[in-house]
């Protein structure tokens, strides 16, 4: 078993009575907040009522029933802005706490925590001050964790899912278990409906084997030359790229030379 602290993450807290929580998230994110437990998480995202893509994190229940969010460190601020304007006049408080991190366990043995929702092969996800957790740490090195969640094809919030672009179901959320099409509305529902029983998705982001070296966000392009995507997070060859289906045959290259293969959703 390896275990890595997570900085890049923060929890966002709701307090106030367990039903308004619970209605207040469920009105506005994609899965269903309900099945969120002390013992299971439940992963979802907030959308633009155009649909598109603001932010994702796992919603558990945290001391005293309240609810948690496990967010990306680079969202939590405008995600804590957001909510406070849906909030309105429910008797509810939103806050950053400031002195809990997040750890991940993964690999053999038995893992502390609750199981993420995303894979199970993903592992665990630990909860708690940062003194805690680094007692509970079977350490990583640097990296180990990047290279197990993209060899899983899973994406990492600010790097692979871009907040203001892009739909859920391209990044994969449906396979991740982070939409629910029978719980009813919910900011941006009804393009996320639309796509999933009107549209052939045409993009999205796919497991790509990168030759050679390019930097996130490097633009791919095609035998004939024509775009074909960007090339997401990438570590060791392995990686995650948003790309155009209908263009994303044959040779597919970076401008620093690095042939970029695709290998799967």
């Amino acid at each position: 078993m390896l275990g890595a602290l997570l900085p890049e993450r923060r929890i966002l807290a709701l307090e106030g009575p367990r039903a308004e929580q619970v209605d207040f998230l469920n009105a506005l994110v994609s899965n269903d907040v309900r099945r969120a437990t002390q013992d299971r998480p439940v992963y979802a995202a907030l959308l633009t009522p155009q649909g598109k893509y603001l932010a994702d994190f796992l919603i558990f229940e945290g001391a005293g029933g309240n609810l948690r969010l496990d967010a990306e460190a680079g969202q939590i601020e405008d995600l804590l802005k957001r909510l406070t304007m849906y909030r309105l006049r429910r008797p509810l408080k939103l806050r950053v706490e400031e002195d809990q991190g997040v750890a991940a366990f993964w690999g053999e043995g038995a893992k502390p925590g609750l199981a993420d929702p995303r894979d199970p092969a993903l592992g665990t996800r630990l909860y708690g001050a940062l003194p805690a957790l680094e007692a509970a740490l079977a350490q990583a090195e640097p990296g180990d964790y990047d290279a197990h969640r993209l060899a899983l094809g899973i994406p990492a919030s600010g790097r692979d899912l871009i907040s203001g672009e892009g739909y859920i179901l391209e990044a994969g959320f449906e396979r991740l278990h982070g939409v629910d099409f029978r719980k009813g509305c919910y900011v941006g529902q009804e393009i996320v409906a639309r796509m999933k029983h009107k549209t052939e998705l045409r993009k999205g982001l796919a497991r790509v084997r990168v030759e050679g070296e390019a930097p996130e966000g490097a633009e791919i392009r095609n035998a004939e030359g024509k775009p074909a995507g960007i090339l997401r997070s990438h570590l060791g060859g392995v990686g995650l790229a948003d790309l155009r289906f209908d263009r994303a045959e044959g040779l597919l290259t970076t401008p620093e030379g690095a042939v970029v293969r695709l290998e799967g959703p």
